[in-house]
């Protein structure tokens, strides 16, 4: 049975989307070089008047390998005034506009800076004012409300000076010693190894450096408190502190465990004073809850302060709970406590009556209001909606994708969802492109339960025909894939090549509730394994499918169920397993692994008896399937051993087997070109091992495990 979006409906609305006013001439194939010619806009920033909106723009140099981001700048009404904003050959990125409007404050690299660093540009255009000058650098800046000062985050030695962190760096670099030291977790995060920096909130004057006064007047904001920012946030500080309307308080994240191998995110408040420094007596607010708190934001009227709330410790996904902390009678209350959605993208309403939030809502991300007194409101039904920003006149942008639209800035209305286009920067491209079509589908999985499934078809899809078949394994487990562009995994490149193929979104996926997030834990193959088995089984009964060539890989989780799928009965003629967990015993060195497993450790009898039946080596004595191996080096959530392992044992095997090896990439492939070779290789592989049949050939069986079945 299928239930969901029409393809036909698709295909109109994609045509109605980048339909140019003439015809076109024959349009150009979404091939992985022209996914990186795409324009990519980040999160936009509002002004408080509602008339103008500021975005970063990356922009690929895929000669040089390299990206460059600028500012760009739209009138907020129709998207008029579309211009680049900076110009300087620096990347320039996380832009915030002073309350007042006049200025835009930003990070940057320019001239002599070693990092990042804060500078200020007045809107109407002008030269750029550097206010830092640190070693260490700057990250996520926030106007306080007078726009007198600025906060920003830097990692810094906690026992130096401002002024002293650079020699220490300078030392570091060039001594040939090169030993770190631990004596507490965490170790690494995602692709680097933590050493003692800490993250803290600094706040800066937004006259420091005018006229050349020197030094630059910053105040430690987090340093006094004893505390600092999560150790691991390497991938992003800003949801991590928050500063009151009135300038007089910050409300920010951290561990209050002082255990070495545990982490207790908790959220604190610290006094500012008037001077811009921090107090030294730290309000935990959050002290009863054992597991993570964060993303505090403070309503616009100063009467509110909302955070995020997890209950659930050693799980990610654990459903996030919206709360709530009225700061006059210190009463703190859960909204929506049935709502059996996590609350996450949030932005206050100038009322500060409601919020708004990007909810991952069953396979697409949708704009919702989240009212204080009231239930959550869907305002938002089809495509993925992110980034939110909202002015003080209800004024609400938001970047809109779907899988064949990349990030585009639009303009919401909040009560009905209707997006009004302002960003055109990639129009041309895309109507010159040759995008196929896409549906949500719904069919029968593990258990019984529907499972949705993103299906997307290759240009010019003929039912009367046949074709081959990609089964698209995300990662995470815990992370749907929802109604969006994604430059890597891109389904449309490789309907490119000619391939129907469909994301699962199975058992353990985000959005669909806690009960489904969490239905897998601690047995993380048997329900995905099933679901994506009937799946497959869903496609080889569709005519226009050739059920002799299907393929499947994943990354990540994805690699991990791929290599599951390796070991047991499977109808796939060759797999791809990139960055994938194949060893669940190595697995606890992987970065994450500091803090002890939420089921135990691998050595205790009823946690070892679930790693035995869940670890994919285990099951290498059925391994027959041709399979490409893909890692990265720097990958430090799923640590490079279990590529190597995985591509002996396939060595060992006598299996078919290739090894794509990245000395620089880490969890994902990110640099452009090693990007464009990675789906060389990906397409070299499947065009040997699922070669289209010759007319009047044999149809060769689908290998599989040598009939071992499926474990309970």
């Amino acid at each position: 049975m299928i239930r969901g979006i029409p393809t036909a409906l698709v295909a109109a609305l994609c045509a109605g989307a980048f339909a140019p006013a003439q015809a076109q001439t024959k349009k150009e194939p979404f091939t992985v070089e022209r996914s990186w010619q795409i324009q990519r806009i980040g999160a936009p920033t509002l002004s408080r008047d509602g008339r103008t909106v500021i975005a970063p723009v990356t922009r690929i140099a895929m000669d040089e390998d390299k990206s460059y981001v600028d500012l760009w700048i739209w009138n907020a009404a129709d998207g008029s005034g579309q211009r680049r904003f900076t110009t300087d050959a620096a990347n320039d990125g996380a832009p915030t506009i002073s309350p007042d409007g006049q200025y835009v404050a930003f990070t940057s690299q320019r001239g002599d800076d070693k990092a990042p660093q804060l500078y200020v540009m007045p809107i109407g255009g002008g030269e750029a004012r550097r206010l830092t000058k640190l070693a260490t650098g700057v990250q996520s800046p926030k106007w306080f409300g007078d726009g007198k000062r600025l906060a920003f985050v830097s990692r810094v030695f906690a026992d130096l000076a401002l002024d002293q962190q650079g020699k220490r760096l300078d030392e570091r670099k060039d001594r040939k010693m090169t030993a770190m030291v631990w004596d507490a977790g965490p170790v690494s995060a995602w692709d680097q190894y933590l050493d003692e920096r800490q993250f803290h909130v600094f706040s800066v004057a937004f006259d420091s450096g005018a006229d050349g006064a020197e030094p630059p007047a910053i105040r430690a904001l987090t340093q006094p408190s004893g505390l600092q920012l999560p150790r691991a946030a390497v991938q992003g500080t800003d949801g991590h502190y928050a500063i009151s309307p009135d300038g007089r308080e910050l409300a920010f994240v951290a561990d209050s465990d002082p255990a070495i191998n545990v982490a207790n995110n908790d959220v604190f408040t610290v006094a500012i004073a008037a001077d811009g420094s921090g107090g030294k007596d730290p309000r935990n607010l959050t002290a009863g809850n054992v597991a993570g708190d964060g993303s505090p934001l403070y309503s616009p009227d100063g009467r509110h302060l909302s955070f995020v709330q997890q209950r659930i410790r050693g799980f990610y996904a654990d459903k996030g709970r919206l709360m709530l902390r009225d700061r006059v009678s210190g009463a703190t209350r859960e909204l929506f406590a049935d709502w059996d959605r996590s609350a996450g993208g949030l932005v206050w309403a100038r009322d500060g009556r409601r919020l708004y939030g990007a909810i991952d809502d069953a396979g697409t991300v949708r704009v919702y209001e989240l009212p204080l007194d009231g239930a959550p409101r869907k305002v938002t039904g089809a495509m993925s909606f992110g980034g939110l920003a909202l002015a003080d006149n209800g004024t609400l942008v938001a970047l809109r994708e779907s899988f064949v639209e990349p990030p585009t800035l639009v303009r919401l209305d909040a009560k009905t969802g209707a997006a009004t286009k302002l960003s055109t920067i990639n129009d041309a491209l895309l109507a010159a492109t040759d995008f196929g079509t896409y549906e949500s589908v719904t069919y029968t999985g593990a258990k019984g339960r529907d499972i949705q499934m993103w299906v997307n078809y290759p240009p010019g899809f003929d039912k009367s025909k046949k074709y081959p078949f990609f089964m698209l394994i995300h990662g995470g487990p815990h992370n749907a894939i929802t109604d969006g562009m994604a430059f890597r995994w891109n389904a449309q490149v490789f309907g490119s090549w000619g391939y129907v193929t469909a994301w699962p979104n199975f058992h353990g996926s985000s959005g669909f509730g806690q009960a489904f997030a969490d239905s897998i834990n601690p047995e993380w193959a048997e329900q995905p394994y099933q679901d994506v088995i009937k799946a497959a089984d869903w496609f080889a009964a569709q005519p226009w499918i050739d059920k002799d060539r299907m393929v499947a890989g994943g990354g990540s989780y994805g690699g991990y169920l791929t290599t599951v799928i390796l070991g047991r009965e499977h109808p796939f003629k060759a797999l791809l397993a990139h960055a994938a967990v194949y060893n669940l015993y190595t697995q606890q060195a992987a970065d994450f692994s500091a803090e002890p497993a939420r089921f135990g450790g691998f050595w205790e009898g009823d946690n070892r008896a679930a790693l035995e039946r869940n670890s994919p080596h285990l099951r290498a004595a059925h391994f027959k399937t041709p399979t490409l191996v893909v890692h990265g080096q720097t990958d430090l959530r799923v640590p490079v051993n279990h590529g190597l392992e995985l591509y002996h044992t396939l060595l060992n095997k006598g299996v078919a087997s290739r090894y794509v090896y990245y000395p620089n990439e880490n969890h994902w492939v990110l640099k452009p070109q090693n990007s464009v070779f990675w789906y060389q290789q990906v397409k070299k592989w499947f065009d040997e091992h699922n070669p289209p049949q010759r007319v009047g050939a044999s149809v060769p069986a689908a290998p599989s495990s040598s009939g071992a079945a499926a474990a309970d």
